[in-house]
C-alpha cells in the first residue's frame, strides 16, 4: 500500500445528529474506490456528535479527482447539511497499523 496523501479532520455533528453522520460516512464512495486506501471513521466517548475521519490516498491527485466527481460534490453537500460548525483538518499521512472490526 503506498499512501501519497492525507488528512485526519474532525467534524461536529448538529446535536443529535452524530449517529447519522456516522452512518454517512460509512456509506461514502471513498470507501470502494481503490485510490482511497485508509478511511477510518471514530467517535469521541465524550460527545457522541464529535466524529473524526482519517483518510489516505494513493495520491493528492486521485484525492482531487475524486472529489471534483458530482458524486463527491453531492455527498459534500448532503454532509454539510449535517454538520455545526467548521470542521478540522490536520495534515496526516497514514503508515501502518492495525483496524479490525
Amino acid at each position: 500500500m503506498s499512501v501519497g496523501h492525507g488528512f485526519h479532520a474532525t467534524l461536529t455533528a448538529r446535536p443529535g445528529k452524530g449517529d447519522e453522520v456516522v452512518e454517512f460516512l460509512l456509506g461514502a464512495p471513498s470507501l470502494t474506490n481503490d485510490d482511497c486506501v485508509v478511511f477510518l471513521v471514530g467517535r469521541s466517548a465524550a460527545n457522541p456528535d464529535v466524529v473524526h475521519v482519517t483518510e489516505g490516498w494513493r495520491s493528492a491527485e486521485a484525492h482531487s479527482a475524486f472529489f471534483a466527481g458530482e458524486q463527491a460534490q453531492a455527498l459534500v453537500a448532503k454532509l454539510q447539511t449535517l454538520l455545526d460548525g467548521e470542521s478540522t483538518y490536520l495534515d496526516e499521512l497514514p503508515v501502518g497499523g492495525k483496524a479490525a472490526f
